[in-house]
């Protein structure tokens, strides 16, 4: 079968062993549905910009705004290594000419909306995973949607149908 709908996909959900712990996230109505009418794009912002598998565990510090990614144990500081690579990648995503992105939730790099963000105060903030914001940045209208939304079939069927209509400019 071929297929025009060409997607970037969190490569985590399709069963890469790319996370922190080694460990995938598969998501079956990405994989199984989808994935019968669409070509996937993987990225994994982590392993890309040259950070190894397992690793310690990053988290989002700072404003909200304009967080940084740190190493959670030692504080290292990881943000301009992943900006790097985000701009390259996103430059990959245009030369694929996707036709819409699926993000994991609650990531560092890869949530849209709702990524934990240690503030100083006891109450996290939340905000988009540093890819995630360059991909949004980049392409304002591309369909993106988070891997948890698409079990539900109107929210699967609508993300395919704004996918089918886009044109990557």
């Amino acid at each position: 079968m071929t297929t025009s709908v060409v997607l970037g996909v969190s490569a985590c959900l399709l069963g890469a062993h790319v996370r922190y712990d080694g460990m995938d996230k598969y998501n079956r109505a990405v994989a199984d549905i989808i994935g019968r009418f669409a070509r996937f794009v993987p990225i994994c912002p982590e392993v890309g910009c040259g950070l190894t598998v397992p690793r310690e565990p990053m988290e989002l510090v700072g404003e909200p705004e304009s967080p940084r990614l740190v190493i959670c144990g030692s504080g290292q500081d990881m943000t301009e290594l992943l900006l790097v690579y985000c701009r390259r990648a996103v430059d990959e995503l245009a030369r694929e000419r996707i036709s819409g992105f699926i993000f994991k939730e609650r990531s560092p790099s890869c949530a849209l909306t709702a990524a934990p963000v240690a503030t100083g105060s006891p109450v996290k903030s939340l905000t988009a995973g540093l890819f995630a914001r360059e991909v949004v940045r980049r392409f304002p209208a591309l369909p993106v949607v988070e891997a948890e939304h698409l079990s539900d079939d109107r929210v699967r069927e609508d993300f395919m149908e704004r996918a089918r209509s886009y044109i990557i400019t």
